[in-house]
């Protein structure tokens, strides 16, 4: 299970990867009229890379207390990314009645696929419950 959840969160980083090359890329950081808050979305990413080195090094030692840590840093990466996606939502919603022709300004989330949004957020949920379930010693050796 515990390599599952490597995988799910190796998966879901990757999405993450493409969001943030996409919201950067057009403009996100700059603020603008992006509605995902600049700390946000770095405390999102910078928490979930960190879990992700935590996870690694878990799989590496097998020491209990970082399998836990891990879990623990992934609850505000989770929160993090509902705030996210709760402001994604009405951008989205807006897309198909929005101008866009020249000199009007979308925000940079209005270019998210909506189907790497949602195998994002899948696979987080996935890999948040088989982190969890890898701490409480669920389907271990």
């Amino acid at each position: 299970m515990d390599t599952a959840a490597l995988v799910t969160w190796v998966i879901t980083a990757l999405g993450g990867f493409y969001m943030l090359g996409t919201w950067l890329t057009r403009g996100g950081a700059r603020g603008g009229t992006s509605r995902l808050p600049v700390p946000v979305v770095f405390g999102h990413f910078a928490l979930a890379a960190i879990g992700l080195v935590v996870w690694i090094v878990y799989l590496v030692t097998d020491k209990d207390a970082l399998a836990w840590t891990a879990f623990i840093l992934l609850v505000p990466v989770a929160l993090l990314g509902f705030v996210m996606l709760a402001r994604w939502i009405p951008v989205h919603r807006a897309r198909a009645t929005a101008p866009t022709g020249p000199g009007q300004d979308a925000p940079a989330e209005r270019h998210f696929p909506l189907a790497v949004v949602l195998a994002h957020g899948l696979f987080a949920v996935v890999t948040v419950v088989l982190v969890l379930l890898t701490a409480l010693g669920v389907g271990g050796s």
